[in-house]
């Protein structure tokens, strides 16, 4: 890669699409995360995760994820800023470097927690929104 190369802005055009990983540790969080998930399910296009009630992969804590199109960010992100009640979330694009994504590129609301960096490739293809699995009754 030259200077200038590096000097390049990255096109938004990488970005296949979000997740969202919705974290909770404990009864009374795993209450709230499942208040959130139904607000979620009833407001947004989206694709709601399985619950982890065990860290899974790169997450070292219980959680759901959340998988969004692009288009959706700028109502769903400030929501959950509003809405997150204590909750860690971790937001992050999909690009075809999964490990970039979770540990530089990402975004966190509520309190950051720790990412296993060793379980993420650097090379991947990026996961385009998947269909949605929820049909939105209410407004954001």
């Amino acid at each position: 890669m030259n200077a200038a190369q590096a000097n390049s802005p990255r096109p938004l055009a990488e970005i296949a699409s979000y997740h969202a990983h919705i974290y909770y540790d404990g009864q009374a969080e795993r209450q709230h995360a499942e208040w959130l998930r139904l607000r979620i399910g009833e407001r947004f296009r989206v694709r709601l995760g399985n619950w982890r009630d065990e860290p899974v992969g790169p997450h070292e804590q219980a959680m759901y994820q959340v998988s969004f199109a692009t288009e959706i960010f700028a109502t769903l992100v400030p929501w959950l800023m509003l809405n997150h009640g204590g909750l860690s979330i971790l937001i992050h694009p999909n690009t075809t470097n999964p490990k970039r994504d979770h540990l530089v590129d990402p975004l966190w609301i509520g309190r950051a927690l720790g990412v296993h960096a060793e379980v993420l490739g650097e090379e991947d293809e990026a996961e385009a929104a998947l269909e949605v699995n929820t049909e939105p009754t209410l407004g954001a």
